[in-house]
Parts: C-alpha cells; structure tokens; sequence
C-alpha cells in the first residue's frame, strides 16, 4: 500500500485521479495549452505555503485522512506532479523561491547562515548563534539580483508576507509593504494588486513533539502507512499519526484563507499557488534529497476555475516560480535566474529533462551532497565517503520517532532497510529507479544495465556544478572570506538625495542596491515598511524624508535624513 501511495509520474495519474473521468486522466503537461489562459489586469497572486509536507494528501493519492479545502483546490486547477525544492529544508528552500537561482549558486545552500528575520535578530540572537558555534553571515548573490516582491512592488502591488523570512540574507529593504505575523493584503489601498504570502507552520516538524500532548484530530488508532525505512511501533506510530493530524490542521487553515478571499470578492481575480516548502517532517525526508525530503505538492487556482481538474507532469522546480509569477504579470524577466517561467508572457515551452539538488551544513552538523534526477531515475553523489549517512542533529533528535529509530539502533534491532541510514560510510555514487523504487531503498549504482544512465547524469551534474558556480567546491569559512574579507561585511554606500524640478530623486552608487525611503516626523516613528523608490517623489513639507540604500548580502547604509 506504502508504495502505491508514493509512486508518482505516469503511474499516480492513475492511482490518483482514479476517480476522475477518462478524459480528464489525459490531461498531462503536454494537452494543456497555457496560452488560452484569460486573466484580469494585473491579477492577485497568493501563496499558501504549508511547512515540512510530502505528497501526503488525498489529491496525489494518500487517502489516510480528508483535506476538502486542498481538495477544493485541486478541482478547481491544476496538479503539478513533478514539482520539486533544490534543498531538503527550509532557508535554502526559500533563498531559491526568492531570488529563482540555486541556492548553491548564491551560497545560500546551508542550514542556516544566520538568523536574519526581521522580527528575531537581535545582537543577543548573533550571540547565541556564535555561542553554538555557528557562523553567522549573509548569501551574497551576483548583483542586480532582487526578491521577487521587490519587482512586484515596483509594478504597483501590495506585498504581504506572513511571517516568513530566512532568505539566507536579511529581508532586501522595501521588499515588502508588510511583513509580520500581522500582514495581510487587506491592508492594501483600494483597488490595488496583491502579491501575498501566507506560511503556514502546522505541518512543521517541530510540532511533532510541541503538539505531542494535544489531543489528536485523527482516530488515536488510526492506522496509517509508515514507509519502510521507518519502524512500525506504538511510538514511531504516535509521531506518524501526528503527522496527519496536522496535516488536517493546515487544510483548515487553507479553509480560512480561502473563505477570506471569498468574503473580499477578490476569488476570481486572484491566481492561488498552494505548495509546502520541502519534503515530510519525519526522518531521512527532512534535510535529505531522496524524494521524501525534496519531491513537493503544488496545485495552481486560475480565476473562474480554468483548466480546472488538469494534471501537469513537468519538471518544475522553486528556482521556477519567481520568473512564472513575473511572466503571468507581463513583467520582463531578469537576466539573474536559474529557473524558467512555465505560465505566462514569457512562457519557455520547453521541458526540462533534468533537476538538481543539494544538502550541505544542517546547524552544526557538515555533509557535502548532489543531485541530479528527471522523472525516471535519480543519481546521487556523495563527497565525505567516510562520513555517515545520518547526521545527529540535534533539533530532530527532538522527535520522539527520531528518539525510537536511535533505541533500536543501538540495541540493533532496525532491519536492513532501515539500517541503511546508519551506515557508517558512504557510497560515492547511488543510482535509483524512482518509478518502481519510489523510496530509494536499492541502490543500483553497479548494475551495468544502467552505467550508460549513469554516465550520462553525472555529466549533467558536472556541468550544472560547473554552470552555476557551486559555493559548496569550498569550505563555507572560505567561501566567508571570499565575501566579508577579513570577516568585514561589505556596506552599502549612502544614497545620494537631489532636487530636481520640484521634485526629489534618489540614487544608489551600488550596483544593484535598492532604495527604501519613508516620510515621518522623527526617526523614533520610523516603522519596518518602507516605500520602495520607482520614480521622482513629491516634496512633503512639515515632514522628514527618510531614505536607506540596501544591496543583498551587504549591510544597509546609513539612513540619510532630509527636510524641504
């Protein structure tokens, strides 16, 4: 049953949409003609991004509990089969849904470096930091590369982000209109678009053992798949059942979300991207790139329902969606991306036949791991050989079932699948059949009915290593030092203020910064949102007209104050 559930491709078409007609089960990647997509002027854009979640939903095929509001979702639009993060966890994850580049492009491939939230950092959050001895610093991208909302708010929208910020580099300034546990697009002025992010952390690993007290919303005999590298005991089944019950929490929240944008008549001028940020919350899913850590859901809403119950089969990936949200907008893509648009103006028809993904630091714990992989099989490669497979990080040894898998461990009675992820060496190389090995359990690296696959992938991944200038070829304090030599992170200079026809424009020296600027009447009522400068401002008299210059990985400069 567990391998029913999880095969996917060709074969989920079926298991999953069974229940659909024969006519609607043809409807791959290659029927859906994109270009006969109607949307308003300047649609809406939300992202409902739930934490820690594989394909555990009855959509793709797992029916061990009922999501209506996901559901909904999936009748109404499309199904993204083939739809992956380059990163088992989270900042990497969001560093790529950011700036649409690999996160190993920009170094932001490990977990974390540093805690740059801007409702969290602290001098006292950097100190704890260093306590644990950890490095603490920021990505540092090639220039002129910018957060998707800051070119959305450049083109008249209202960007909410609620509350999610590790990019792997502080927050570019006037990326958002808001950003807090507050924000919502509601607060826009009237009439105006909406770009709106809304992170939901029920599905999180942590709350595994934070909700291990709570009262469950599934059946506490529910009985539920465990796949096979996991134990089946009470303990092991407890976590797993939480795990549901979550995920039953999260469709509710999408419920609220959804009702809320009914109730603002905003519907069917809004295109919703529902998604999770990487794979499952259990172990060996979380910060690996087997498919449990990395294969993701992702259904797409259109206004008034269009292509509604379709599947798409692709290979998508998150460096993808920043350039598909700036076509579907008709807004020029940048140079700076990695990923493609698949929807919209600037639509790239063509399939890709490759994806890749890497696993790097996880806190204090170091790996160096690739990935290279197409919707029939995935190689592997592996660069500390005598390191194990099994990184003793602390925050998931935390859970209960993480606790278990380490008793029987020791007392050496996991059997030999499960076995696998203690193995104290590394292979250099695993080859696996995604389709009838979906849990990348046999590795068929030697097999020599495959040597000519393998071949061939591992030069794709060199070139993508190559291409995208991995940062994971040095040690990260050498990477450090590449960009704040000496341990000196680089400022952004002071932007420079002018009068010009009665009006007031603003200059950065720094290739690529981004400028923010607010009026106030004293620097103690600044707030966090600032208004990001597109055009010549109007003079405000009787107020003070603050502006900050910001590139990303720098620090901001100085704010420059000025009263006309």
């Amino acid at each position: 049953m567990y391998y029913l559930i999880r095969i996917y491709g060709a074969l989920i078409l079926v298991f999953v949409f069974s229940c659909r007609s024969e006519a609607k089960l043809e409807n791959s990647s290659s029927a859906i003609d994109y270009s006969k997509l109607e949307l308003p002027d300047k649609p809406n854009i939300l992202w409902i991004v739930a934490e820690d979640l594989s394909p555990y939903i009855p959509t793709y095929g797992d029916s061990t509990v009922v999501t209506p509001n996901i559901s909904r979702l999936a009748e109404e639009g499309i199904v993204y089969t083939n739809f992956y993060s380059p990163s088992g966890v989270c900042a990497p994850s969001r560093a790529a849904i950011a700036t649409g580049t690999y996160p190993t492009r920009i170094g932001a491939q490990h977990m974390r470096t540093g805690p740059w939230f801007r409702f969290s950092t602290t001098d006292r959050a950097l100190e704890n930091y260093a306590k644990h001895g950890r490095l603490a610093y920021e990505a540092l991208p090639e220039t002129n590369v910018h957060m998707l909302s800051t070119y959305l708010r450049k083109h008249g929208y209202y960007c909410s982000n609620n509350p999610k910020e590790d990019y792997q580099f502080r927050c570019e300034i006037a990326a958002w209109d808001e950003s807090s546990f507050q924000a919502h697009y509601k607060n826009r002025k009237p009439g105006q678009p909406f770009y709106a992010i809304f992170n939901l952390d029920n599905t999180h690993e942590s709350m595994i053992w934070r909700k291990a007290k709570d009262s469950l919303l599934v059946d506490e005999n529910l009985n539920v798949p465990v796949p096979p590298y996991l134990p089946n005991t009470p303990i092991a089944l407890q976590d797993i059942r939480r795990n549901y019950s979550n995920i039953i929490e999260m469709d509710n929240r999408v419920g609220e979300i959804l009702k809320e944008l009914e109730q603002t008549g905003e519907l069917e001028n809004t295109i919703i991207f529902w998604y999770t940020d990487h794979g499952g919350p259990l172990p060996r899913q979380k910060r690996t790139v087997y498919q449990s850590g990395i294969h993701v859901p992702m259904i797409v809403r259109f206004p008034n329902k269009q292509f509604a119950g379709q599947i798409d089969d692709q290979l998508l990936s998150f460096i993808d969606l920043k350039p598909t949200v700036m076509s579907l907008l008709g807004i020029e893509l940048p140079e700076k991306v990695d990923g493609k648009a698949w929807l919209g103006k600037h639509a790239n028809a063509d399939e890709r036949q490759y994806l890749f993904a890497a696993a790097d630091r996880f806190d204090n714990e170091t790996d160096k791991i690739r990935a290279v992989f197409n919707k029939n099989f995935k190689l592997i490669k592996y660069y500390n050989l005598n390191q194990a497979y099994y990184l003793p990080v602390k925050y998931r040894e935390t859970m209960p079932i993480m606790r278990e898998l380490l008793r029987l461990r020791d007392k050496d009675s996991l059997n030999d699948i499960q076995k696998q992820w203690f193995r104290k060496t590394k292979d250099s190389i695993e080859f696996f059949d995604l389709v009838n090995d979906p849990d990348e359990i046999h590795n068929l690296a030697n097999k020599p009915e495959y040597q000519e696959q393998i071949q061939t992938m591992h030069a794709e991944l060199d070139q993508w290593i190559k291409d995208t200038n991995d940062k994971g070829k040095l040690l990260e304090k050498d990477y450090l030092e590449t960009i704040w030599p000496d341990g000196n992170q680089p400022k952004t200079e002071d932007p420079k203020v002018q009068v010009v026809n009665e009006k007031i424009q603003l200059m950065s020296l720094i290739k690529g910064a981004n400028i923010g600027y607010q009026w106030a009447d004293s620097e103690e009522t600044l707030t966090n949102n600032w208004e990001i400068y597109v055009e010549p401002i109007k003079i405000q008299t009787g107020k003070i007209l603050f502006v900050m210059a910001h590139k990303i990985g720098y620090k901001t400069s100085d704010i420059i104050e000025k009263t006309f």
